[in-house]
């Protein structure tokens, strides 16, 4: 069998597979207007299948170029018919043109899509059976799965307009639109598993890889949320001021120390505080319902230290979530903490400058609420394809990320001693700040 047929077909079987072990294990946190993935009953079987998606064997045997796949037309034309518009559009938009174009220059290529032209050939042998599968009903469109992906990524690198990148791939703006909200659909239905909370055995690497940068032991990832504006224009032409609908959404991240995003939710209105967003999803009652987060405890100078997540101000000191010391002092075990706290601070960073660099978040989304979101689910997935891949072409190394603080009031707490819970929180800081001391 061909390299390209055996892996579309091992894609289609993973897909099947996945649909499967959703339907068994169905999520409540998902809706159309929310993108909460954090459950950890899909954990195992989604690492194994994400282990097999990252082998250097089916990332080698896909090609793209040249192509010369012709798919077969749904319809056909009656003999001797004139061919309508549609029909010449459709003949226009088979040609891969601008993808041959950029193929064969690795910066352009970077630029067009924000991949290598090798990511992008396996990500496409991947999807195929997925992006050709379903087409608007009654209009098929005579595109290849790789002219299908290079229409969405552009649309998502760029964030041109569609009239645009209509005229760019020589297709109709509705094509343009079929095919970008076709990727994040199939990317956030059927490859959402390539962001999952690590299960117990890979969480103790993600800790060993803090605590050596940091100085903080049991660590297991930073937590920070982000917002990105929604401007909803009629047919994305602006006429008047009251045609525009200004909106934002509130996108909550965990990440390791190699700005691998670990768990997202998207779909919050942007107005709600970063404490009551963290209190609504899955990931706090996981943690909390000692689902996640569960290892043993280690030992910092007599203080058992459960697994936590660091935070900024924005958040509450819990248990679970060690956040900076409100006026430290200069050159005290508190500052210190700070500064570790910082350095985990600064990969989500990242992360959130990596995700506003994908063209089509970097400026207000011009698109429905529940597009956006999709959007928004979509590069997440794709930023931590390109990791898994070593291909950091969507990454940003900006050494100084504060542009992408947005700054969330602290969180003053009123803590008691007869409050268990947060003196418990307390003492904890306080054992991991001397840590830190000693570590530096």
């Amino acid at each position: 069998m061909e390299s390209k047929k055996l892996a579309a077909l091992l894609s289609s079987l993973v897909s099947e597979l996945l649909v499967l072990v959703l339907l068994l294990f169905p999520s409540d946190s998902c809706n159309s207007n929310s993108w909460d993935f954090n459950s950890n009953s899909h954990g195992i079987l989604f690492r194994i299948i994400r282990h097999y998606l990252s082998c250097q064997e089916l990332a080698t045997s896909l090609s793209l170029f040249p192509i010369s796949k012709k798919r077969k037309r749904t319809q056909l034309r009656e003999a001797g018919s004139e061919p309508t518009h549609e029909d010449r559009d459709l003949e226009r938009g088979s040609r891969l043109g601008e993808l041959n174009r950029v193929a064969h220059n690795p910066d352009s290529f970077k630029a067009t899509f924000r991949m290598r032209s090798s990511t992008f050939e396996w990500l496409s042998g991947l999807l195929e059976p997925l992006l050709e599968c379903r087409d608007p009903i009654g209009t098929p469109i005579n595109l290849s799965s790789e002219l299908r992906l290079g229409i969405g990524l552009f649309r998502l690198a760029t964030g041109s307009s569609y009239i645009e990148i209509a005229e760019r791939f020589g297709v109709t703006e509705s094509v343009t639109r079929f095919c970008a909200k076709q990727l994040c659909r199939v990317l956030c239905t059927n490859f959402r598993f390539w962001i999952a909370f690590p299960a117990p055995t890979e969480l103790e690497l993600v800790s060993k890889d803090i605590e050596g940068l940091t100085g903080l032991p049991n660590c297991c990832g930073v937590i920070d949320c982000t917002r990105f504006n929604v401007v909803k224009r009629n047919d994305c032409k602006l006429t008047s001021d009251d045609e525009v609908q200004d909106d934002s959404i509130a996108v909550q991240i965990v990440v390791d120390s190699s700005s691998r995003i670990l768990s997202i939710v998207a779909g919050f209105r942007g107005d709600k505080n970063d404490s009551r967003i963290l209190k609504s999803t899955t990931l706090c009652h996981d943690i909390e319902g000692r689902r996640l987060l569960n290892a043993t405890p280690v030992i910092v100078n007599g203080v058992a230290i459960d697994q936590y997540l660091i935070g900024d101000g924005g958040y509450p000191l819990l248990p679970w979530l060690m956040i900076p010391f409100v006026d430290a002092v200069p050159g005290s075990c508190e500052e210190k903490f700070n500064a570790a706290n910082n350095i985990m601070h600064v990969f989500a960073l990242r992360t959130i400058a990596s995700l506003k660099n994908w063209g089509v978040l970097n400026k207000p989304i011009e698109e429905e609420f529940k597009t956006a979101v999709a959007f928004i689910g979509a590069c997440s997935i794709l930023h931590n394809v390109l990791l898994m891949r070593e291909d950091d072409s969507a990454l940003i190394d900006a050494g100084d990320y504060s542009l992408y603080d947005q700054g969330s009031q602290f969180y003053k707490d009123a803590m008691t001693e007869e409050n268990l819970t947060e003196k418990k929180a307390s003492d904890s800081r306080r054992a991991l700040a001397t840590r830190v001391t000693e570590f530096s």
